[in-house]
């Protein structure tokens, strides 16, 4: 384990894909969605235990979720958790965690990763990116994680690699021909068959001189809020002085504000089961099934007559299914949700 190497985890979502699971109040990444004891917060943490010194973990989250991230991974030091006072995407998440990072230690190696994703493999996760670490600590380079296609997914970003250049250094990174936008399923199609595209799963890895030097070049205005308040860091006027200068930032995406500018970018293929768990139906797939397709989580839950389902349940002493073909059946706190696995996307219509 090297002391240099650093952890952000973006913990700031919000939303309620998972309802009634989930909600602004309890976003996904704090919930054990899986059904292991576990949440998606933890597991995250928990892939990096011999990579990263816990000391060195940085997790930033609305500062409405403060308690929550204390109460999951007691062993982070609190001066380590960041609290946004607002949204405002990636790029100043990040970037605020990097100016931190840079006063403690102006020679880190830093991993940036969503705290709401699963991996299957964390052996090969682990293996990758120890690979990844070091080669972007030897270099000035940006590396991101590029997952492997399985599907013509059309709700992950792409990238689009340059398998003809691969690095001198590692012979499995590749230089970064451009990113994609969430294509159309024909286009996700002609991804799939092309075995340059890689899903964009929003892993990256750079040292914090390079990323600190990126934002001062492509993002200045960006830049410039987080380093004047670089004295404040650690310190009690730091909460204050976020408060008041965090909302000026621009709400972009990393992608966009530095990814899609930077000239050394590469990509490493990888491939350790990885998902985003957007929707019922993502979570349904990583789930272990029955040889009816259902997918079932919690305590007793009886199923009968029915296939490719998921269900979901936590306060329900026993519920029991029969007739039903693709639905997700889900229940927490006494709200009850019954829909078609087919029409998911319209669940905020709901409630």
């Amino acid at each position: 384990m090297n002391t240099n190497y650093h952890l952000i985890i973006m913990a700031g979502g919000v939303g309620s894909r998972f309802w009634p699971l989930s909600n602004d109040d309890l976003p996904k990444q704090f919930l054990d969605v899986l059904g292991v004891g576990r949440t998606l917060i933890q597991l995250t943490a928990e892939r990096f235990h011999d990579i990263v010194p816990t000391e060195n973990i940085w997790v930033v989250t609305n500062r409405h979720y403060a308690d929550l991230v204390q109460e999951q991974l007691p062993d982070v030091p609190r001066e380590n958790i960041l609290l946004e006072p607002c949204r405002r995407n990636t790029a100043p998440c990040i970037c605020y965690a990097s100016w931190c990072i840079k006063k403690k230690n102006p020679r880190a190696t830093i991993v940036v990763t969503p705290s709401d994703h699963i991996v299957m493999d964390n052996q090969r996760f682990a293996d990758s990116i120890r690979d990844a670490v070091d080669f972007a600590s030897e270099t000035d380079a940006i590396v991101t994680l590029g997952m492997k296609p399985t599907r013509p997914e059309t709700g992950y970003g792409y990238i689009k690699a340059d398998l003809t250049f691969a690095s001198s250094r590692k012979k499995n990174l590749y230089r970064v021909d451009a990113f994609k936008e969430k294509p159309t399923r024909e286009v996700a199609e002609q991804y799939l068959q092309d075995s340059s595209y890689f899903w964009n799963a929003g892993i990256f890895v750079w040292t914090v001189s390079t990323i600190v030097n990126a934002f001062r070049v492509y993002q200045p205005e960006i830049s410039r809020i987080f380093e004047k308040l670089l004295p404040t860091y650690g310190t009690p006027r730091e909460r204050e002085a976020i408060d008041e200068q965090f909302p000026l930032c621009e709400s972009i995406s990393v992608d966009y504000a530095i990814l899609e500018k930077a000239e050394e970018i590469f990509v490493y293929p990888a491939d350790f089961g990885w998902s985003d768990l957007g929707t019922w139906g993502s979570l349904q797939e990583n789930l272990q099934r029955d040889s009816y397709g259902n997918a079932v989580v919690g305590n007793d839950v009886k199923v009968f007559e029915s296939r490719n389902n998921i269900i979901h349940t936590e306060g329900l002493r026993q519920v029991v299914v029969q007739g039903l073909d693709g639905y997700v059946v889900a229940e927490r706190d006494g709200v009850l949700l019954i829909c078609q696995l087919s029409e998911e996307q319209r669940i905020k219509l709901f409630h």
